[in-house]
């Protein structure tokens, strides 16, 4: 069971009410704070302290000190740098020998060329 999911499925009735419950009145005091029409004037005003936001915001700002390479973070790095630019360098140094061979051996002509000094 290398690969289990950490989160586990609740299914006692009392846990899941008591979580609504807690929900529901965190979502009632943000609607209160939010829609107070006094807010700026008492000068407590500003943005509300929402922790799943704070806890997102650390996230994106820390992500890169717990960044622990492994494997699988190798082989995408691999498969999204590494692969496409050798690709693309592949594809247009074919198309550029293919193209300067026909020039080189005459068969379009000087006028018909995309690119020249004249």
């Amino acid at each position: 069971m290398a690969h289990a999911s950490p989160y586990k499925t609740i299914n006692d009735p009392d846990l899941i009410k008591k979580k609504n419950e807690i929900r529901k009145a965190i979502a009632q005091e943000y609607i209160k704070h939010t829609s107070n029409p006094f807010r700026n004037i008492k000068k407590d005003g500003g943005t509300l302290f929402d922790e799943g936001v704070q806890r997102y915001m650390s996230l994106k700002a820390t992500r890169y000190e717990f960044f622990k390479p492994n494997p699988k973070t190798s082989i995408l790095g691999v498969l999204l740098l590494v692969i496409p630019y050798c690709t693309l360098t592949y594809c247009i140094k074919k198309e550029r020998d293919r193209r300067e061979d026909l020039i080189r051996t005459g068969q379009v002509a000087y006028k018909d060329r995309g690119f020249k000094f004249a």
